[in-house]
């Protein structure tokens, strides 16, 4: 079964095979997204400028040239060494982190798998739904991060700072750009 929870940019997907993922216990999390520049901006514009430098400080993010880096822990949970590591933020339960902190990717995506399970290929409404919110969210994070990675390179050749300056400069050009492309995610809500 898939579930399509809509609010817009921050739209998530749902569905019943993950919680039995025919890839082992990790799921997803085995190879976990980076925090890309548009999630970047999404988690600061939700009051998470201090939360991300909090991780960078610990270690958990770090920097890389698309965003933020997640750290890999091992994965005591891999099958014969399938997927030796995970997600540094991945429990016993799932995510351990509030969908606001995550990357938007983490709160899109479903495999292939899901969505065969889910009835796609039967012609499953919710099915069908989910996947049109997953090829717009795809299409919509994928044009921001590019045009906030060369804003970022642009203002700042050698690299960014990494401070609290910066994360708000972030968040607003990411808030400005979801303005500018309302009529593009109005159908999320």
């Amino acid at each position: 079964m898939i579930r399509v929870e809509r609010a817009g940019v921050e739209t998530r997907l749902h569905s019943s095979l993950c919680a039995v993922c025919p890839h082992g216990p990790t799921g997803c999390c085995a190879s976990p997204p980076g925090v890309d520049w548009a999630d970047i901006g999404r988690i600061v514009s939700r009051g998470g400028a201090q939360w991300l430098l909090g991780e960078i400080a610990a270690g958990n993010l770090r920097p890389g040239p698309r965003g933020l880096l997640l750290r890999r822990v091992p994965n005591p949970g891999a099958n014969a060494g399938a997927w030796p590591t995970k997600c540094v933020y991945h429990g016993p339960r799932g995510c351990t982190i509030d969908p606001d902190r995550r990357a938007a990717t983490c709160n899109y995506y479903l495999c292939e798998e899901a969505f065969l399970a889910g009835g796609e290929y039967q012609g499953d409404p919710a099915a069908r739904e989910a996947r049109a919110a997953h090829e717009d969210l795809v299409a919509l994070y994928g044009q921001w991060d590019l045009e906030l990675q060369a804003a970022v390179a642009e203002r700042w050749p050698a690299g960014p700072p990494w401070d609290e300056p910066f994360l708000a400069w972030v968040g607003e050009v990411w808030r400005q750009m979801v303005q500018r492309d309302r009529r593009r995610w109005r159908a999320l809500r």
